[in-house]
């Protein structure tokens, strides 16, 4: 669509003989174009004959203008724009007085009625119509202002564990804007907090689905909203489903496949499900063998599985177990675990590599 209003490019002052100080006013103003829109780059000319002008001032980005050094009298303010005609102007205010020693606030508003009325009814109809769209848009950014601050609010909430807060502002902005996926991800973090977790699988769901149709997918909100799923889905008592989120959550984000792993493998083990520890902690140290957790909770789940030699009375563990206590206290000497491994380590009749102990603090 075809701007009515033009934007100005800069030029040189015009060369105005000097006044003696205090002899002299000022003029300054913002300029902006029927719609509302501020003109950048305007040329505000002041005249006594409507045509030549005595003096120029340019407005800056935000479409404002000053002007000092201005002979007192009376002045026709001019505005035009680079590409406008040498013979045409964009509008024209009259009567402008300038007085010595004073700096006179002059806007020039292209949205008044006496301006509108002088365009064509094509013209007019194009200025209705850009407003309402620029009226939809600065509605729609207040909504999306409100919104991202009632995000905002509700992470903090969710890590400091106010829950039904975080649910109660998550519930009215999903309904404001169901397309957000990050809305239903937070949403669905506050209900598993609540141990609604039929809601929360819905919720987390819904952020997946949202996110992986639109347009620019995040991995990062598929990722939490996956590995959040899984261990909703966990807690469900559904084992499967809950690994497949797991593995999800690392194939759509695979940067972050070890903290998922490790996620798993420790919501695993807090629901006594060794098997699926194991596993889900093997994944885990293939992702990012540097991580000591799953080190440890593999060792833990496999230390369920072993025996005791009626001879010895020495623990007989699975294969892997006392290789993964160990790496763990090669990782972590003094981690919260430490003490736990060596002493399983120690009923299994294993030594602790003198390279593991705690280091000095």
């Amino acid at each position: 669509m075809r701007k009515t209003t033009l934007l100005l490019a800069s030029v040189m002052l015009a060369f105005v003989p000097a006044l003696a100080q205090g002899q002299t006013g000022k003029i300054h103003g913002h300029i902006q174009d029927p719609v509302g829109v501020a003109v950048a780059d305007g040329i505000v000319m002041l005249t006594t004959d409507g045509k030549t002008p005595k003096y120029t001032f340019n407005t800056d980005a935000g479409g404002n203008y000053t002007g000092d050094g201005i002979a007192p009298d009376t002045y026709s303010l001019l505005l035009r724009r680079p590409d406008t005609p040498k013979d045409k102007i964009l509008d024209q205010i009259d009567n402008v007085k300038i007085v010595a020693g004073q700096d006179l606030l002059l806007d020039d508003d292209m949205g008044r009625p006496d301006y509108i009325s002088k365009m064509s009814p094509e013209q007019r109809k194009q200025v209705e119509e850009v407003r309402k769209k620029n009226s939809d848009v600065m509605k729609e950014n207040a909504q999306i202002k409100n919104l991202n601050a009632n995000l905002l609010q509700a992470r903090t909430d969710n890590k400091n564990k106010n829950f039904a807060e975080a649910e109660t502002l998550m519930l009215g902005a999903t309904q404001a804007k169901p397309d957000a996926s990050v809305l239903w991800y937070e949403l669905g973090v506050a209900q598993s907090g609540l141990k609604k977790f039929d809601d929360a699988a819905v919720s987390l769901k819904k952020s997946v689905d949202l996110d992986s149709a639109s347009k620019k997918p995040n991995p990062d909100v598929q990722g939490s909203a996956d590995n959040a799923l899984g261990e909703v889905l966990a807690n469900q008592g559904k084992v499967p489903d809950a690994a497949a989120a797991y593995e999800a959550a690392a194939k759509v984000n695979p940067t972050q496949a070890g903290m998922y792993y490790a996620n798993e493998a420790i919501v695993f083990s807090r629901l006594n499900q060794p098997d699926a520890t194991a596993a889900a902690a093997d994944k885990a140290i293939e992702a990012d063998p540097k991580r000591p957790i799953p080190y440890y909770l593999k060792g833990q789940a496999l230390i369920n599985k072993a025996s005791v030699d009626p001879k010895t009375q020495k623990i007989v563990a699975p294969p892997g177990c006392a290789e993964a206590y160990q790496k763990y206290l090669e990782l972590a000497p003094d981690g919260p675990f430490a003490n736990e491994a060596k002493s399983v380590l120690a009923e299994m009749g294993q030594t602790v590599k003198s390279s593991y102990k705690a280091s000095k603090k």
